[in-house]
């Protein structure tokens, strides 16, 4: 008899064990909710399906009374754009203090510490401190993700460089490089797939942070509804907009992992 250890699922067998816990968690909300919509027909803790398809419809095809817009869609937009504009900044900057931290000793010797203190910083601390020195707009919530996340992919940059066999820039040295066109031929190439893979670990606090700064200060986004709602019990409005949300950062993973693969095929070549 095979030992349990020792099995592997097919393919199609590994998709539907994956679906399986999800299949149930509907089946076991299904029963909750039928279960307490029977007691009380107006409760609002756990809504239908019907009940929140009817909510989300209203709010992703019929345009705002106030101000015309399709709220589902635009809240969706102002947070999409707002956390990849804050990804984007942290990415430029974690992948230059990384690189530069990590190959060049005097620079690992004097920004390091200052790295590894910031990087224990609670950046929701600093959301008090960044809406009073540069206001309650876009610019403070962008800037809260990257300051966020930076010192995290600057970190796994530095490490990632520090990886790469020190024989690889004595061959360099030997042909005549020069400390730039180390960096940026010898040790860029082979650190961009690893900045995709440190922002895709990053992304789970980067949503963190968005979230925080919408609720707080905000007129649209992802974040800024859901709390807006909560005041009203609106879990047919709150649940569907949590899921969304994580589907979201699933297609985000997913396509970073994918343009990974894409543009870098070497990379995991060389994993494997």
């Amino acid at each position: 008899m095979k030992k349990l250890i020792n099995y592997t699922p097919s393919r199609s067998n590994a998709i539907l064990l994956g679906l399986l816990p999800f299949a149930l968690l509907i089946v076991l909300y299904m029963i909750s909710s039928d279960a307490r919509l029977a007691i009380n027909p107006s409760d609002k803790i756990l809504p239908s399906f019907s009940s929140m398809g009817e909510a989300m419809y209203r709010m992703a095809f019929t345009p705002s009374r106030r101000t015309g817009d399709y709220v589902f869609w635009q809240d969706t937009l102002s947070s999409l754009m707002r956390l990849g504009s804050g990804v984007l900044i942290a990415a430029s900057i974690g992948l230059f203090l990384g690189l530069m931290t990590g190959a060049l000793p005097l620079l690992t010797a004097s920004l390091s510490p200052l790295l590894t203190v910031i990087s224990l910083v609670p950046p929701l601390a600093l959301l008090p401190i960044l809406f009073i020195a540069v206001g309650l707009g876009e610019t403070s919530k962008i800037t809260l993700i990257a300051i966020g996340i930076t010192p995290f992919i600057a970190r796994d940059i530095q490490r990632r460089v520090q990886e790469i066999p020190s024989e690889q820039l004595v061959k360099a040295q030997t042909l005549g490089a020069s400390t730039s066109q180390i960096l940026i031929r010898v040790l860029l190439p082979q650190i961009l797939p690893k900045l995709i893979d440190a922002v895709r670990l990053s992304l789970g606090a980067g949503w963190l942070f968005l979230i925080a700064a919408e609720a707080i200060s905000s007129t649209d986004g992802l974040g800024y509804r859901i709390f807006l709602v909560r005041r009203y019990l609106s879990m047919d409005v709150i649940l569907p907009y949590v899921a969304w949300i994580t589907l979201l950062a699933f297609l985000v993973d997913y396509l970073l992992g994918r343009l990974n693969r894409r543009l870098f095929p070497w990379s995991l070549e060389a994993r494997s």
